[in-house]
């Protein structure tokens, strides 16, 4: 068993070790099964060591950022998960060349904080992520973003550990970010920089606030949920993207619950809970939302929410 072993294979390690960690509550549904170990590194060196010998040893691998695009099966996940939310994970710096202003945020800490600092000293740069939760490495993962923009429009480079541990550093004119996707090759995120322009900061809080301030009021930002369900397709006649909240509420599933699981009525690209909820009940919900919007439109819906089930390999 790798929970008995695990001690052994890091015990040298300045890492914190939890068996039979549960994940699902942490996650932003609040449901789902444990992780078979969670690790915690302390020191970037610890991390690229630990990478490498789940590699040698082909260990699954995952990473776990704020957990709000995450739903853990009910039996939970096999291997190894780590989180980056110790103190060397979260940091974030700002430097200044002349014109040039720019802020390092580890992979770890958290967006909502991250902009919040920005905002507080009047840098602008990030206040398209305002009410948007993610960890900055899995808002990167993902690109993540919506109608004003995404996090990669702000992005100077992003470092990584590559899959034998090596840290890998790439400028902004080696990536690319598409709709909800970057082509960063690598596992594990671990820090990134960002293009930051100093403004007034009265101005930049009272724009972060209205742009959160629409998202509350469009989106069930109260319930437990996990964001926006699917992306959004393109639409096969005119070739632009069309709102995977439309074409659910299209084929009137607005309200529609299998146990504990909804299409929320608010916004209908939201899955949302309540306490009795099981993961197994969000999975054949979005099972039959895809089936009735493909019946109704023709038109296929792709998930933006992330599963982890047990014995499933990840991209580590």
């Amino acid at each position: 068993m790798l929970s008995s072993s695990a001690s052994t294979m890091f015990s040298d390690l300045e890492v914190e070790i939890t068996p039979d960690a549960p994940i699902g509550p942490m996650t932003w549904y609040g449901i789902g099964g444990h992780a078979d170990i969670l690790i915690r590194p302390l020191t970037i060196e610890a991390l690229t060591t630990l990478v490498m010998r789940c590699r040698r040893t082909r260990t699954d691998l995952r990473v776990f950022g704020k957990g709000a695009n995450l739903l853990v099966a009910d039996d939970g996940v096999s291997g190894i998960v780590i989180t980056l939310d110790t103190p060397t994970f979260r940091e974030i710096t700002y430097n200044a060349e002349g014109d040039v202003h720019t802020m390092r945020a580890m992979a770890g800490a958290d967006m909502a904080a991250t902009l919040m600092d920005a905002t507080r000293r009047g840098l602008e740069g990030l206040s398209q992520m305002a009410g948007i939760p993610a960890s900055i490495g899995g808002a990167i993962r993902m690109n993540a973003g919506g109608k004003y923009g995404c996090i990669g429009d702000a992005i100077e480079t992003v470092t990584c550990i590559g899959r034998n541990g090596e840290l890998v550093t790439y400028p902004k004119s080696e990536l690319t970010f598409t709709y909800r996707q970057t082509n960063i090759p690598d596992p594990i995120i671990i820090a990134a920089t960002f293009r930051v322009t100093p403004t007034d900061p009265i101005a930049l809080r009272e724009k972060v606030k209205d742009i959160f301030s629409y998202k509350k009021s469009t989106q069930p930002l109260a319930d437990h949920s996990a964001g926006c369900t699917f992306k959004n397709p393109i639409d096969p006649e005119t070739g632009e993207f069309i709102p995977a909240g439309k074409l659910i509420d299209r084929a009137g599933l607005k309200g529609y619950c299998i146990g504990g699981a909804t299409v929320s009525t608010h916004h209908a690209n939201f899955i949302v809970t309540n306490p009795s909820a099981t993961a197994s009940d969000v999975m054949r919900l979005l099972a039959e939302v895809r089936k009735r919007v493909f019946d109704h439109s023709g038109i296929q819906l792709e998930q933006e929410v992330v599963i982890w089930r047990r014995k499933e390999e990840d991209t580590a």
